[in-house]
């Protein structure tokens, strides 16, 4: 439910109830202030000095007290966002069940009522799942009012993945935004707007509330990553003596690790399908391993920091401690014929 933008329909039942008033916008009807005392309708306590609360709808009741919480200040950190708005529909959804549980109820005992002659009971019966059918649409109205962001415009524009920082700082899970992607160890997460979905590790997930975004980003943290750093060490070893050879460097030379990731994805498109952020999440596990050679060669591993980590070139993830790890090059020990010579 929006306080800034409302339909024209909803328009005329609060100016009736709550006693807004209305000037027209590019996306719908915005409320005003009265002039003279500078508030936007009635409050709550001045809809029940009128009498006006009983016969109000639900759903106007329920927008004069949010509207209300808000004016506290109670809650304005949510106001606008994306769990703010699943958060009022799920309300809406949950309320409209419970209006169509009861019209159910109410239509069994009408059938019963019918089948045994019972007509008293039975237009009883009728009267109330009537009247729940109609708090049923009044609901059902109201949980499609309180969605009213698009999400598409909202993933393209950068709020979302804000919101989703905020949501895993409140969480406690570790995030950080970096080139379009967000870091959490060991997942990437990366938004598309127009598929109105995220890619979590290069799977689509649909799941968008990022209180449950979140939830399943912890839920993977909690799990052993699944990655072969011998098989990773052995194709970056690879790499690292291509880009060697080129530079015409000692065989156990320093080499940045972005000339490194180059070799690894010369082939056209793959740099997309393999990115500066999950290599640079792979190096993280690999370090994590204590894997320094493999069985297809001595060679052993050597990280390199110098100042390399302050300049160009540095490659940055998020470590299981959840503080940012970077890495710029590596140089791999010279095999003992190679030393001899």
């Amino acid at each position: 439910m929006s306080l800034s933008v409302i339909s024209r329909p909803y328009c005329d039942t609060l100016r009736e109830y709550v006693g807004l008033e209305f000037q027209r916008s590019s996306h719908g009807h915005a409320p005003v202030a009265n002039r003279a005392t500078s508030t936007i309708g009635r409050s709550l306590a001045e809809m029940r000095a009128v009498r006006v609360w009983r016969r109000a709808p639900r759903r106007v009741c329920r927008y004069v007290a949010w509207r209300d919480e808000m004016a506290r200040g109670r809650s304005t950190a949510m106001v606008g966002t994306f769990e703010a708005a699943l958060a009022a529909t799920e309300r809406g959804v949950d309320a409209a069940l419970k209006s169509a549980a009861a019209a159910t109820r109410e239509l069994r005992k009408a059938r019963v009522g019918a089948k045994n002659g019972q007509v008293r009971d039975l237009r009883k019966a009728l009267a109330a799942a009537e009247a729940a059918a109609a708090a049923l649409a009044e609901e059902a109205r109201a949980a499609v009012e309180a969605l009213d962001l698009d999400e598409q415009d909202y993933l393209a524009s950068g709020g979302y993945a804000k919101e989703l920082l905020a949501a895993a700082a409140a969480g406690g899970v570790a995030m950080f935004e970096e080139d379009e992607r967000l870091l959490c160890y060991p997942s990437l997460v990366r938004v598309f707007p127009a598929d109105a979905a995220v890619e979590i590790d290069r799977v689509r997930e649909r799941r968008l509330r990022p209180s449950v975004l979140v939830g399943l980003l912890a839920a993977v943290q909690d799990r052993a990553p699944r990655f072969k750093p011998e098989a990773f060490l052995d194709s970056l070893r690879s790499a690292y003596e291509i880009v060697v050879a080129q530079e015409l460097k000692k065989p156990d030379a320093v080499v940045r690790l972005v000339d490194v990731w180059a070799v690894l994805t010369l082939l056209p498109g793959q740099g997309r399908e393999y990115t500066k952020q999950e290599f640079a999440r792979d190096l993280y596990l690999l370090d994590q391993s204590a894997v320094t050679s493999t069985s297809r060669s001595g060679r052993q591993l050597r990280w390199s920091a110098s100042t390399g980590t302050k300049g160009s070139g540095v490659l940055t993830t998020v470590a299981r401690s959840g503080q940012q790890q970077r890495y710029w090059g590596v140089s791999f020990t010279a095999e003992l014929g190679a030393a001899k010579r």
